[in-house]
Formats: C-alpha cells, structure tokens, sequence
C-alpha cells in the first residue's frame, strides 16, 4: 500500500510541480491515513467511506483543528481521485465525503508604526547578522514574498540595479518579479557588500540569506530571528512572518493600490483568496 503512496508523490512532484513543502505535508497526511487503516484492512479497494468517516472521528476525538482535518480529508480525496483515474480502483471511496468546513482565520495585520518599528530594530547595528536580518526584514515587507520563497533565494533572483526580485516557484512553473522600494533595495546592496561576505563559508554557495555557518537561512531560522525582533520592540501583538506578508497586503490597499495588483504581488492563483484583505481598505 505504501508503493502507492509513493507513486502518487512521484506523480505530485514531476507532474503538478508541487513544492518539498507541500509533498511533505503530502507524506506526512497519507502516511497517517495509512497508519489508521492498516489496522483494519491490507488494500486500498477496501477502503470505504464509512472507514474514511472512522478516520474523520478519529482526529476529531484527538481535538485536530478543523483546518488541520479538512487538509488531512483533501489529500486523501486527491489520493484516491488519482487511483481511480489511473485505473488503479473502480471507485473512490471519498466521493460522497464532504470535506469539513473551516472558519476562516483573519489575517493578522500590524499597523505601519509598528511595521516601521521591526524594520528600524536590527538597523541599529552593523554586525553581519544585523546587516542580513535588516536586508530579510525589509525584503518581506517590501514584496510580502512568503517565507518559504524568502529563504529558497539564491543571489541571481536578486536585481539590485533594477530593484527587482525574482521569485522562482514550483507549483505548475509559475514565478514572479517583484519591485523593491529604495529602502529595501539598499538594504539589501549593503547586506551583500558587507554581510553576507563575512557569513560566507564558501564562494560556491548561491543562497541569498545565509546562517551563521554560512549555509542557506531555514524557514525556522527565519521563524526565530523575527520572533527575537518582536520582543526587543515590545509590541503586544503576536507577529510572525506571515503577519508581515498580511500586513503588506493591507497596507498596499490602503494606499490605493488595486485588489488586482495585490494579487499578483502576492502570488495568489485566485482573486478570492486576495479579496479577505478588503476590510482593511478603509482603516488606518
């Protein structure tokens, strides 16, 4: 049953593009599915819909959020969707499984005074760690690129003498280059005349935003070096990164620019996913 599973990733990867990311959240959903039902059958043609709503209660008595069920119910809906179109099952099991409903979250915005506050935070010192985390901290406000594109960087997605940045994405070969304003744009010029070169390990590595042994900055790396910004400024809100990425969407919309434009700043495949941010068009 595993084989499948495997086929399926191969298929996700090569086919559809999808990113390591998604393909381990992928691996990571229907390995547990796999878990829970081998307990009770060795095939896939065995699987039912009422295993499926067995597996369903299973998370829910388990207290999962309701978002994180409704990702784990889709993925196997997609699983299955692709076993019976490839012939490997006559039916789907998940065909009549509703997926759960999940309230949407608000997205968490700050206001630009304490935006501005973040970016000024590292800019008070010169270090190599300082000069990189002023460059990253004014990159994801400027553009409100997602983390994940933030620290897959290489130093050839940056045009410092355009004030572009291009960011490469897995998903179906779609990319974006997005403008820098002049802060960003020279923050970034000193991070790479003077930071980076001392974080450098060796002249090979093509990572824009590098550790302290000088290899590619993680996602959790980024996820700690905000986090210790916030509590050097004392703001009560709870900013993270994707705090930032809202709050650029909001406040792009409060300058006037287009729900359209923002789309394509950020990435969105829909204009429905943007349109969330349109309550914040009137607000200070």
């Amino acid at each position: 049953m595993r084989e499948q599973i495997d086929t399926f990733l191969k298929y996700l990867l090569e086919e559809k593009g999808y990113s390591e990311n998604t393909l381990a959240a992928y691996r990571n959903d229907l390995s547990q599915f796999l878990a829970f039902i081998s307990r009770h059958i060795s095939h896939w043609d065995e699987v039912d819909q009422d295993l499926i709503l067995n597996y369903i209660l299973y998370m829910r008595e388990r207290e999962y959020a309701s978002s994180t069920v409704a990702r784990k119910v889709a993925a196997i809906k997609s699983f299955f969707h692709r076993m019976v179109a490839q012939g490997a099952l006559a039916d789907d099991p998940t065909a009549t499984v509703d997926s759960p409903k999940v309230k949407k979250r608000q997205p968490q915005v700050i206001s630009v005074a304490d935006a501005k506050l973040l970016l000024a935070e590292p800019a008070k010192h010169s270090t190599p760690k300082a000069l990189r985390d002023h460059a990253l901290l004014q990159l994801l406000y400027a553009t409100g690129m997602r983390v994940s594109e933030a620290v897959a960087l290489d130093i050839g997605d940056l045009n410092v003498p355009s004030a572009t940045v291009r960011v490469q994405r897995n998903r179906e070969n779609k990319g974006r280059v997005l403008p820098l304003h002049q802060e960003a744009r020279e923050a970034l010029e000193r991070y790479l005349e003077e930071g980076r070169l001392q974080l450098m390990q060796t002249p090979e590595e093509p990572a824009l935003f590098l550790n302290h042994r000088g290899q590619r900055l993680t996602r959790q790396g980024l996820w700690l070096i905000i986090k210790d910004y916030v509590e050097k400024i004392d703001v009560s809100d709870d900013i993270t990164p994707h705090t930032l990425r809202h709050s650029f969407a909001a406040h792009k919309l409060q300058e006037g620019v287009s729900l359209n434009e923002i789309q394509k700043l950020l990435g969105h495949a829909n204009i429905s996913t943007t349109q969330i941010y349109i309550q914040f068009s009137n607000k200070d």
